[in-house]
């Protein structure tokens, strides 16, 4: 087990898909999270701002 929280998921890609090196599989993985995460902030960003009208 690592630190890292994408590891299992990082883990699983190259299994998937044979000649996804790690690298490519962690990079993968990082900017789907970022991209999932980005647009939960956008969704609760505009939450907030019907809330407060």
């Amino acid at each position: 087990m690592t630190d890292d929280p994408h590891d299992a998921w990082t883990r699983r890609l190259p299994a998937l898909g044979p000649g996804i090196s790690q690298d490519s599989a962690r990079q993968f993985v990082s900017d789907l999270y970022a991209h999932a995460q980005s647009g939960l902030d956008d969704e609760r960003a505009e939450a907030e701002f019907e809330r407060e009208e």
